[in-house]
């Protein structure tokens, strides 16, 4: 088989071609210190290293601005995480986050709060939140969780002792009316 002159220089210009972009494609790991670094340097800002360690374990909420709430999680969204951690058909329907302080001296501690019924039975879990210095509210996975449900009673009311809760109050305290409060020791309120 014989080659025109004109596709044998098209032959040659197309390996050439294909040479210099093969040679030009990198294939080799680069070497250390070259390219943006996998993971981020330390910081020696204390403030900037307790919010990382907070946001490994904790997912922030709210924060307190001029002395009021700010919810950074829309309250429907909380409703609903509410509802998957009952796991039995409990309706969260308010949500809220309330700051406990038994006196001016203490400090503050701020609990998230879901209220809604099961079976026509009202029902509320609290979830304790950490505060950083920079007044932002963090849930924990390994906070703990209160759990209210009443027997008989239209409302129940948690009851604290140092800013922690102890136990629980019904409304109405007539004769039979009871709230029974379970504390679990983690939640997993933004487990996915």
């Amino acid at each position: 088989m014989k080659l025109s002159p004109r596709s044998f220089l098209s032959g040659l210009l197309s390996a050439a071609a294909l040479f210099t972009m093969l040679t030009g494609c990198e294939t080799t790991k680069p070497k250390r210190g070259g390219g943006f670094p996998e993971v981020s340097g330390p910081t020696s800002d204390p403030d900037e290293v307790k919010r990382r360690q907070m946001e490994a374990t904790s997912k922030q909420v709210a924060r307190i601005a001029e002395g009021k709430v700010e919810y950074l999680i829309p309250r429907a969204q909380l409703a609903s995480a509410f509802i998957r951690e009952f796991k039995d058909g409990t309706v969260v329907d308010k949500t809220m986050i309330r700051k406990v302080q038994e006196s001016p001296k203490d400090k503050a501690v701020y609990y998230l709060v879901g209220l809604g019924l099961r079976n026509g039975m009202f029902r509320s879990m609290a979830i304790p939140l950490q505060t950083s210095t920079d007044k932002s509210l963090y849930l924990s996975s390994n906070a703990e969780r209160y759990i209210v449900t009443s027997v008989g009673c239209n409302f129940c009311y948690f009851s604290f002792e140092k800013n922690r809760i102890v136990g629980t109050t019904c409304e109405d305290n007539s004769g039979g009316s009871r709230c029974d409060l379970v504390v679990e020791n983690t939640n997993g309120i933004f487990r996915k």
